[in-house]
């Protein structure tokens, strides 16, 4: 879980992390077939991450699909310095992830699949807590919805009319 992969033939330089590999089965006529699912996450550590599932007869090739299939699904996030804007819930099937925002030095608080995720994206300064049903896959959507609908500060001030400058960090709040 969370493990690093580096492909040297790709040279983006992208934070990919496998966070689960599974073995799953179809039954057949002649019994069961038995193959893996890869749960993987791309980020470039830089506001960008991608969430990509691959199943195959091997554990490589399922990576590879896995990794593909993330790459093309990379979408940026909002980000203010390291840390998330607002707080949010991300939903996903029974699965929740509360996502706040921390003041910088905090660190990232997170466990499991969700840390994976926001770390690949990278934020630094964050809280995340995972609520509700604990599937891996679950909480992986559940956490990239919270990351997909988070407003960035230039879309809150011209909903309220302000400038940029006027809408302040929370931490700076009294």
């Amino acid at each position: 879980m969370g493990q690093r992969r580096q492909n040297f033939a790709d040279r983006n330089e992208f934070d990919e992390r496998i966070i689960d590999i599974t073995r799953v089965a179809k039954v057949i006529k002649g019994g069961r077939r038995f193959a893996f699912r890869v749960v993987v996450v791309v980020g470039d550590n830089n506001g960008k991450v991608g969430f990509g599932m691959g199943k195959a007869r091997s554990v490589p090739d399922a990576i590879r699909k896995a990794l593909e299939a993330a790459r093309k699904d990379m979408e940026d996030m909002a980000m203010v310095g390291s840390t998330i804007p607002h707080e949010i819930i991300g939903r996903h099937g029974a699965a929740k992830v509360l996502l706040k925002p921390a003041s910088p030095g905090t660190g990232v608080i997170a466990g499991g699949s969700v840390r994976a995720v926001i770390e690949a994206t990278g934020y630094r300064d964050i809280l995340a807590k995972s609520l509700g049903s604990n599937n891996t896959l679950n909480v992986i959507l559940a956490t990239m919805d919270g990351l997909r609908r988070l407003k960035r500060v230039r879309e809150v001030a011209s909903d309220r009319r302000l400038e940029t400058a006027k809408v302040t960090p929370f931490w700076e709040r009294k």
